[in-house]
């Protein structure tokens, strides 16, 4: 199995071009491959497959093997992926994704993708589409109990389920003693990704995340758009937004008149490789 790693702000996978034939079980593969000692080592496992309804369909499978709907850092290195490798010599595309269609600008340097730009489409602030249990028409500044103590958080899908909570300091959290409580909290029937956001100035925060079925990673794509919801439904920023990331920064804006989320960053090839036989056969 040939494949690429790559990574957008640190969120590494592995990505396997399926245009010509798709992969077996790729829940045990994603499992395999993200192993950081006796695999590849990455995020996860993201499939680059043909599509009928956009330019390429992209399969995102989390470290543990589960099937996520969507990831901003992993499709902006889909766009790299394509363009890169020449399966399209297009700047703009399209790419589906199981939380929709997303729409991708290219910015190419020297024959290579240096950045892209995502329209993230509209953020899903219902609760029972996020799915959060709760019967409010919005899950905004809402206390939750976690592990004893009161957060208060701000339910926003883009594609997948997020929550976002406000902290005096991201640098102190012990994100892998409290992250698993809140994935698993009883309120998200689908677990959850965290967002754990302390707010710089009205155009900058920091942001440390913990993804369901993979840990706390270096950088979320979609996590960093949920959170720049966020914080301007709760007052906190305006909504264009640098956001520090612990792999590197990305920029969101929320353009709120026409309720569309944009996300700029880069997406880096770390290397080629391929699995070899005797690697494939372990997979099971």
């Amino acid at each position: 199995m040939k494949f690429t790693k790559m990574h957008g702000c640190g969120n590494d996978y592995v990505y396997v071009n399926c245009m010509e034939k798709m992969l077996e079980d790729p829940d045990k593969v994603s499992r395999f491959v993200s192993d950081r000692h006796f695999g590849v080592g990455s995020d996860g496992l993201i499939l680059i497959c043909p599509s009928d309804q956009a330019d390429f369909r992209m399969a995102m499978y989390n470290a543990d093997g589960s099937e996520g709907e969507m990831c901003g850092n992993g499709i902006r290195c889909v766009a790299k992926y394509v363009y890169d490798y020449g399966l399209t010599d297009q700047t703009s595309i399209s790419v589906e994704t199981k939380g929709g269609i997303k729409y991708l600008d290219l910015t190419v340097k020297e024959g290579k993708v240096s950045l892209v730009k995502v329209n993230m489409g509209s953020p899903i602030l219902k609760p029972s589409l996020i799915p959060i249990r709760s019967d409010k028409e919005q899950f905004v500044d809402e206390p939750v109990t976690v592990d004893g103590k009161v957060y208060r958080m701000t339910g926003v899908s883009m594609g997948n389920p997020h929550v976002v909570t406000f902290v005096d300091d991201t640098a102190s959290l012990n994100l892998e003693k409290i992250g698993p409580s809140f994935e698993n909290h009883e309120l998200f029937p689908n677990r959850i990704n965290t967002e754990f956001v302390q707010v710089l100035s009205r155009h900058e925060i920091n942001m440390r995340v913990w993804e369901r079925g993979s840990g706390e990673t270096l950088a979320c794509g979609t996590g960093t758009c949920a959170s720049a919801v966020a914080c301007v439904l709760n007052g906190k920023t305006d909504e264009h937004l640098t956001v520090h990331l612990l792999g590197g920064d990305l920029g969101v804006f929320y353009d709120r008149a026409n309720d569309t989320v944009w996300m700029t960053g880069p997406a880096s090839v770390v290397f080629d490789g391929e699995l070899s036989e005797e690697s494939i056969k372990k997979i099971g």
